[in-house]
């Protein structure tokens, strides 16, 4: 089974990120900066290095927001998804760090609350267990990822990202008729008019998933 320690623009294109549908709702607009921020970033900047320095300064300004909102689940899982971001585009020697970093942040959040962003702690987390590497190298674990997307799934049946990284997951797993499933549920999904860069660009990418998987 192929393992790759690549966390986003396929993933989040990641992850992970990577939070559902009307997953903004009744989260702060400094969150939701974060976000756009990150879809900016993902799908608009071009150039490895600019790509680079930016997400350094998002980082930094999603510690910011995170330091203002001890606590809370929502800052906490923006930390991580921008982390991931960082351990994707990072080289061999920082990616692995990077992505544990972005584990134990996410972590962090799903402990304070399981259910938040409708599911989006659950599902990026999952996805970073699914990504990243088993052991020895990583703290990959297939079980762990697909009990949490399915959680995840539960939370947010209908949703875009839920059904896209399931039909990742799957389409890995050896299973494409079940992955296209998944992902043509996916395109199914209501579009988000509040996060029209991560919208179009997720449903490029569900897009591009779907073409492998047939």
């Amino acid at each position: 089974m192929k393992k790759r320690l690549t966390l986003s623009s396929a993933v989040a294109a990641i992850l992970l990120a990577a939070m559902p549908v009307g997953a903004f709702a009744g989260v702060t607009e400094d969150v939701k900066s974060i976000n756009d921020g990150w879809a900016h970033i993902v799908y608009e900047v071009r150039g490895s290095s600019t790509q680079t320095k930016a997400l350094d300064a998002l980082a930094k300004q999603a510690a910011q927001i995170v330091a203002r909102n001890p606590g809370k689940a929502e800052p906490l899982l923006w930390q991580g998804i921008v982390t991931s971001e960082q351990a994707n585009r990072a080289n061999f020697l920082h990616k692995l760090g990077l992505a544990t970093k972005a584990r134990d942040i996410i972590a962090r959040a799903y402990a304070i609350n399981p259910r938040a962003a409708n599911g989006g702690a659950a599902m990026s987390l999952g996805v970073l267990y699914f990504k990243v590497p088993g052991s020895p190298i990583g703290f990959g674990d297939d079980d762990k990822a697909r009990k949490l997307l399915k959680e995840a799934l539960a939370l947010d049946p209908g949703g875009l990202d839920a059904n896209y990284f399931y039909g990742d997951f799957l389409l890995d797993q050896g299973d494409p008729k079940g992955a296209r499933s998944f992902l043509q549920k996916a395109l199914r999904a209501p579009h988000d008019t509040a996060r029209p860069v991560w919208d179009a660009g997720r449903r490029r990418e569900v897009q591009a998933l779907l073409a492998k998987a047939k």
